[in-house]
């Protein structure tokens, strides 16, 4: 039986060999003469986080490259709040003619649509997908002073005692993660929602609650400052900057291979030419020493797709989480 996460791997490696395909022999030239020319005036990309975030970073260090290749401004905004909602009405409701560049992630792009009655957008028909850029593995960590020293004591004592044992979430997205977790591992614990991804780390590092599921990029320094004890690592090989943290496989929960990503979009009434166009500009970008070398520093995953395999990547996430989101009877918002 094919699992979601089965999938999942199989989807990334072909978007993995097409990003080295791109490197190699390039995209073929847009011709079509509504792509010709393009960009003429600068180029924004909406962020729907604060800057510093992840996926902020990664909207800037793309934006600098494009510029390079182009001679126009790229200009990164920053819209957080309202789950989103702010930086997409911000995209839907400028021109569609490439100039506005959404840089969303799995929480706008596939968990919003797991965990909202009634979306204000779509996140599959209202936007024309360009690629995906980034995957970043999560990890589990616990409080430095923590009894738990692996995951399997973790997971043994939740399983003693269900619900006993509570997680931290800085936002739904997370949720969905430690319901996954929980769902893998054959255990029940319990939810503490925080504010943001910043605060549910503190609540870690405090030992307010017995563990979380967050972006490894986030916490790493913290992990290797002592402040923060990890359990496991959501990738399938170990990361070179946390060399002593086993990964999800080694640890007993295989399929659960948690990312958090970046991906760009624009308004689904794009011409098609511009997408394909901004395609070309994102996966040459891609290409550069510049980028590959500063994912690789991050132990980020860069992922260069093609506009389909990115709607296809997104059809299975929302897919996955709805059906966690119903599992876990998480209320809708």
């Amino acid at each position: 039986m094919t699992t979601f996460a089965s999938a999942s791997r199989r989807l990334f490696n072909r978007m993995a060999a097409a990003a080295v395909a791109a490197t190699l022999v390039g995209l073929p030239h847009v011709a079509w003469p509504q792509a010709q020319g393009f960009p003429s005036r600068p180029i924004r990309f909406v962020v729907p986080f604060p800057a510093g975030s992840s996926t902020d970073v990664t909207a800037r260090i793309f934006a600098k490259k494009i510029s390079d290749l182009t001679g126009q401004g790229v200009v990164v905004e920053n819209k957080p709040g309202g789950n989103g909602f702010i930086a997409v009405q911000t995209v839907l409701g400028a021109p569609a003619d490439g100039y506005t560049v959404f840089i969303g992630g799995s929480s706008t792009l596939s968990t919003n649509a797991a965990t909202f009655r009634k979306l204000p957008y779509d996140p599959l028909t209202d936007f024309a997908p360009i690629t995906l850029l980034s995957r970043g593995p999560c990890v589990i960590v616990v409080p430095p002073n923590s009894r738990y020293r692996t995951l399997k004591e973790l997971v043994d004592d939740a399983r003693k005692r269900p619900g006993a044992l509570n997680y931290a979430t800085g936002s739904v997205s997370y949720t969905l993660y430690s319901e996954w977790l929980n769902e893998q591992s054959h255990m029940k614990t319990t939810g503490v929602p925080y504010k943001g991804a910043g605060d549910a780390i503190n609540g870690v590092m405090a030992a307010n609650v017995d563990f979380a599921v967050v972006d490894a990029t986030g916490a790493i320094e913290l992990i290797k400052a002592g402040k923060l004890r990890a359990l496991a690592y959501t990738a399938a090989q170990r990361s070179t900057l946390l060399p002593d943290v086993p990964t999800v496989s080694e640890a007993g929960v295989p399929d659960f291979l948690a990312y958090i990503w970046a991906a760009a979009v624009v308004s689904a009434k794009t011409p098609a030419p511009i997408v394909q166009r901004l395609t070309e500009l994102f996966a040459q970008a891609g290409a550069s020493a510049e980028i590959k070398d500063y994912f690789k520093r991050l132990s980020v995953s860069l992922v260069l797709s093609t506009p389909s395999e990115l709607h296809d990547y997104q059809k299975e996430e929302i897919a996955r989480w709805k059906r966690l989101a119903a599992t876990a009877k998480i209320e809708l918002q």
